[in-house]
């Protein structure tokens, strides 16, 4: 990924929206990224992925609940903070 520091991609703004529709650009502040630019194709992309894993997920928990597969609240919440939970 093409990465460019902020003042750049401010200078260059329009030349940075011209690359973002061949690939995400990362933009830098003081050495350290702080935001990906992308197409709206590539964002639009994201979200039906995003949306097909949640509708996937509720199917899912809608089949454990039909089953009794259940658990206690506060576990699943402090399995999900610590990454335990798929």
């Amino acid at each position: 990924m093409q990465a460019l520091t902020a003042n750049d991609a401010k200078t260059h703004f329009g030349e940075m929206l011209m690359k973002v529709q061949r690939a995400p650009v990362q933009i830098n502040k003081n050495g350290k990224p702080v935001a990906v630019v992308i197409s709206v194709e590539e964002y639009e992309r994201m979200e039906v992925v995003k949306m097909r894993l949640l509708q996937s997920k509720a199917a899912k928990a809608k089949d454990d609940i039909r089953d009794g597969q259940t658990v206690d609240g506060e576990q699943f919440f402090d399995e999900l903070e610590t990454g335990k939970y798929d």
